[in-house]
């Protein structure tokens, strides 16, 4: 890194501290203009979590300095929310616990804390929630010195997310195969046919999400045949591939299925899409029929799998 990309990189983290302290006294569980100190808050919050601790793991937990903790502690002792006492087994060491007040002010500082925070979230709709709440986690994550680890969930379709599917069909398929735009025009009238049937209770669809991101989806639907479902437009992002997220949304699509009384599943694809044509074959799809097709611009091997549920 040269000295230009450093003091770039400076910059930005002193913006965003600029941006954070402005919201402080929201985010933290001890605000500045409450009648407990931020260091007082940090205390209570700690301590309501265990039934009593030792005055140096404290310290520890909360990086405090020994002469700071022990007047600070002082001052909480003097308000009556807590007590320091003699260790038994050692007394070189000292135990603190919260009182029934000391408890009790721990209440209202959490209720009102939950409240602020609460209050800053309904600022943003959901999408914009769960990408903060995602960044929090990175940020915390590489701070700590861990990994984070990729929060995979599955969820029905909101508003917005049809679209997307769309979208990211024929965005991906157009980058990785070379599809044609008629792809895209079939993955709309899929997408359609699903939107216009919403209510029909044998037909559902699932978005996969990692860290609050879109990054797949599957949609179970009815065949010609009314005992058949058939299972469409299955979607993985790049940056999801690897976390079980395809075999999670099949998964899904064909209990589903199994549940709702089909007796059995089927769907088309393509010979190149070898990963997820692996993922039908490991949840016991057969491949059924083949015939060639240039519908979407390259030559290729339409595949029909089905799945006897």
């Amino acid at each position: 890194m040269n000295d230009t990309q450093l003091a770039d990189r400076v910059a930005t983290v002193r913006a965003f501290n600029r941006l954070y302290t402005g919201v402080i006294g929201v985010l933290d569980e001890g605000p500045a203009d409450a009648e407990y100190s931020l260091s007082e808050a940090r205390v209570l919050f700690e301590l309501a979590q265990h039934d009593q601790v030792y005055v140096t793991d404290l310290r520890k937990q909360l990086d405090l300095d020994a002469g700071y903790a022990s007047r600070l502690l002082a001052r909480l002792e003097t308000r009556g929310l807590v007590v320091r006492e003699r260790c038994d087994e050692d007394g070189r060491r000292q135990l603190v616990r919260l009182t029934p007040a000391g408890t009790d002010a721990f209440a209202m500082l959490n209720e009102r804390s939950s409240q602020r925070i609460g209050g800053l979230l309904e600022q943003f709709p959901d999408e914009d929630q769960r990408r903060l709440l995602g960044a929090m986690d990175t940020i915390a994550g590489v701070v700590r010195g861990r990994p984070a680890a990729p929060s995979l969930v599955l969820r029905s379709p909101r508003p917005g997310d049809l679209g997307w599917v769309v979208h990211r069909h024929g965005a991906l398929y157009a980058r990785e195969y070379g599809f044609n735009d008629r792809f895209e025009a079939l993955t709309a009238r899929v997408v359609a046919d699903f939107a216009d049937r919403r209510d029909d209770p044998g037909q559902a669809g699932w978005i996969a999400e990692v860290d609050g991101e879109r990054v797949g989806s599957v949609f179970c639907m009815r065949a010609e045949d009314p005992q058949v479902a058939k299972l469409r437009l299955l979607l993985v992002e790049p940056s999801a591939r690897g976390l079980g997220a395809g075999k999670r949304l099949v998964g899904e699509c064909v209990e589903f299925a199994r549940a709702t009384g089909y007796t059995a599943m089927e769907l088309w694809t393509v010979s190149v899409l070898t990963a997820a044509r692996d993922i039908y074959r490991k949840n016991g799809f057969q491949l059924v029929g083949e015939e060639p097709t240039e519908n979407f611009g390259p030559k290729l091997i339409g595949e029909t799998w089905r799945l006897e549920l």
